[in-house]
């Protein structure tokens, strides 16, 4: 099979390379998923660059990169339903502790992370669900229902961040947003937020309350957790919530300990390659229930060959990006 690897951690266009690796058989418990896309995250550029803390080489000789995917199920290992062959499936944490990912013709991994694909929903929004659509579901909904409650999504036109706009919109949410830009507030409003607010206003604690008539937050989902704790604890209402899946801008964040000890505020931590048992398939049932309903518009920025995985990789470092990118394999 075609598959693309890297043995080293480097730039994309000198450790990326697009080889011929043998197609892997499923194990018991398994099944072999013929991949028709590879979704490409922000992670696996990291993961390939050698980004992550305390990691100074690959955990594997031989890596194929990407954890999301989808295709159709070609065939099953011992004690898998032989029924699940030719099913439309998508794909999570396909190479989370695995040397080999989704960047490739074929996959062999536990069939329980080979989840059915909704029939209306393509592969390649099925390519963007592992990830984006996982982090953005958890983080709205994890706590339980959102209906009735003001959520605030940080990053609104960002691929998780207008994903989660329109979970919390879809459930029943008074929904506010930041993102930057005209076109980034229009990302934000489209994907159905009630209002957009300019995160980089230096009154933006102001404008969210005026908005809301002086009533905290109920549900932040947060972005850039460090960066914008102080406003984030000033809006949060009490035993409110603040789920955060980055930080990037403030890695290492100081907290307002008492302010937020006061309010008897959650602070989650969302890292949805470590979501288990009930909470993942909690997340991925109210996913289905979403796409089945169509509530969820998942924009592709670019779809490239997968032989074009540096660029790819290229593409999501660069940062300038208005969706997802993915391979076609």
């Amino acid at each position: 099979m075609r598959a693309i690897t890297y043995t080293r951690f480097g730039p994309a266009s000198e450790v990326l390379t697009l080889q011929d690796l043998p197609t892997p058989s499923p194990n018991a418990g398994e099944v072999l998923v013929r991949l028709a896309v590879s979704g490409v995250n922000p992670s696996d550029v990291k993961a390939r660059a050698g980004g992550r803390p305390g990691v100074t080489e690959p955990p594997f000789p031989t890596i194929v990169p990407h954890s999301d995917g989808a295709g159709v199920i070609e065939a099953v290992g011992e004690g898998v339903d032989s029924s699940r062959v030719g099913e439309r499936v998508w794909i999570w944490n396909g190479q989370w502790q695995r040397a080999f990912g989704t960047a490739a013709e074929y996959i062999a991994l536990p069939s329980g992370q080979a989840v059915t694909l909704p029939e209306k929903t393509s592969f390649h929004e099925g390519a963007v669900l592992g990830i984006p659509g996982l982090t953005a579901t958890h983080a709205v909904l994890g706590g339980g229902s959102v209906a009735g409650q003001t959520v605030l999504i940080s990053g609104g036109a960002g691929t998780v961040g207008r994903l989660a706009v329109q979970v919390a919109k879809a459930s029943g949410a008074h929904v506010l947003a930041t993102a930057r830009g005209d076109d980034g507030i229009q990302a934000a409003r489209s994907a159905g937020a009630d209002h957009v607010f300019d995160y980089s206003d230096a009154d933006l604690k102001t404008q969210i309350l005026d908005a809301t008539g002086g009533a905290l937050i109920e549900r932040i989902v947060e972005v850039e957790f460090g960066k914008n704790i102080e406003t984030n604890t000033a809006i949060i209402a009490e035993s409110g919530t603040i789920a955060t899946f980055g930080s990037e801008k403030g890695i290492t964040p100081t907290l307002p300990f008492y302010p937020l000890m006061f309010k008897a505020v959650t602070i989650d931590m969302v890292l949805v390659y470590l979501l288990q048992g009930a909470a993942r398939n909690e997340a991925v049932v109210k996913l289905t229930k979403l796409l089945e309903r169509g509530a969820l518009d998942l924009r592709i920025s670019e779809v490239l060959d997968l032989n074009d995985c540096a660029t790819a990789h290229d593409v999501i470092a660069q940062g300038n990006r208005a969706g997802s990118v993915l391979l076609k394999t």
